[in-house]
């Protein structure tokens, strides 16, 4: 069987580039630090509106703005 060189040095430029791609995708996902705890610093940050609205309520408003 051909060594992973020989397969990549019989393709086409156009390939032998995508592969070049693929391996450094492949290293970098291997290398990717992993990321921190989720924070909860907004909680509460709604407290004001608890009389006005109800959760449900700023679900579907929160939604509407996603959507936007």
């Amino acid at each position: 069987m051909d060594t992973i060189e020989e397969m990549v040095k019989g393709l086409p430029p156009d390939l032998q580039q995508e592969v070049a791609d693929f391996a450094q995708f492949l290293l970098e996902k291997r290398t990717r630090k992993p990321k921190g705890k989720f924070r909860f610093d907004w909680e509460g940050a709604l407290e004001d509106l608890r009389d006005r609205f109800t959760s449900v309520e700023l679900q579907h408003k929160a939604l509407e703005w996603w959507g936007d």
